[in-house]
């Protein structure tokens, strides 16, 4: 069975602040990508005006198949594949669903780099976005939790109140 044809998500590193310029072009090329833009208050001296910034900073997704990775590192603004584990970074398909579900949800995101998380309780998710999802609690204060897509090397983190998780035995 040939996969030739077959997509995959790739997160990609742009030059910085260039994120919504490489959307547009790759749009322009034909080629799907997502640019996850957070909406996030910010206030002049006369006015509080809420905008859209991309919620990673320098990074984007393109939806693309094996022979694509050519043509999208020479699009302008493209400085690499992202690589993890000595790979360019593949994303599933749920994991970009739960990023725009979760953006849809929640407004003012904070991105977490993780550097050494510590695996805690195992909980289901009982509502919200990540509804019916299983998940390790990292961290859980007050309201905050935290909630982590390995993919990315990251933590996206929401305040979501305790009562949308229960613990698993």
């Amino acid at each position: 069975m040939s996969n030739v044809g077959l997509k995959n998500w790739y997160a990609i590193y742009t030059k910085p602040r260039w994120e919504k310029k490489v959307h547009g072009l790759f749009q322009q090329r034909g080629i799907e990508s997502y640019c996850p833009l957070n909406k996030v208050k910010k206030k002049w001296s006369d006015r509080v005006k809420i905008i859209e910034e991309p919620l990673f900073k320098s990074y984007l997704f393109v939806h693309i198949a094996e022979d694509q990775k050519t043509e999208v590192r020479f699009v302008d603004g493209v400085v690499n594949f992202v690589y993890w584990l000595g790979q360019p970074a593949k994303l599933r398909e749920e994991e970009i669903s739960r990023i725009k579900r979760f953006l849809g949800e929640h407004t003012d995101v904070k991105v977490v780099q993780l550097v050494d998380p510590k695996p805690g309780d195992k909980v289901m998710i009982v509502s919200g976005a990540f509804m019916e999802n299983e998940g390790t609690v990292l961290t859980a204060d007050k309201k905050w939790i935290e909630v982590r897509i390995e993919s990315l090397g990251c933590k996206l983190v929401a305040y979501m109140e305790k009562e949308k998780i229960s613990l698993k035995s």
